[in-house]
């Protein structure tokens, strides 16, 4: 299946007037793909709090880049947002054990924090992986769902 997989990559400044770029891009291959409206506007979003954690937290107000990678497969979306700014801390790789907001009170929650549950509720898979002094990766996946109508 790797084979059929096909990959557009971006590379941007980390700067959130950038960030309309990477979801005008996801819009045009989620839509090509056959994803509903629904889950393009959720992707949109999931994607958006990627960008904006790594235009915010990674490199603060020092130029930085921030690579995008969308790889196209048969039947799911791969979305992965690279900076190699400063890690986000206090994460670890989600993709072992599903971070969950169940039995936390909101104060307990870091700021900032809120995004990845975000992106954890829009998103099928999310895996995030961070180095202190190499960056962060986050990946987002979606799974198409061939039951829907295409938009």
């Amino acid at each position: 299946m790797s084979d059929d997989v096909q990959k557009v990559i971006l590379q941007l400044p980390a700067s959130a007037e950038y960030v309309d770029i990477v979801r005008l891009n996801l819009y045009g291959i989620a839509s090509k793909m056959g994803f509903t409206y629904e889950d393009i506007e959720d992707m949109k979003v999931a994607v958006s709090e990627a960008c904006n954690n790594s235009v915010l937290y990674a490199y603060g107000q020092q130029d930085g880049m921030v690579d995008v990678i969308f790889e196209v497969g048969e039947s799911a979306l791969s979305i992965t947002v690279k900076d190699e700014g400063e890690s986000f801390d206090g994460l670890e790789d989600s993709s072992s054990e599903r971070m969950t907001l169940h039995d936390k009170e909101l104060s307990d929650v870091q700021v900032g924090g809120l995004g990845f549950y975000l992106m954890q509720a829009l998103m099928d898979d999310v895996s995030v992986v961070s180095e202190a002094g190499r960056g962060t990766v986050v990946t987002l996946k979606k799974h198409l769902n061939f039951s829907e109508e295409k938009v």
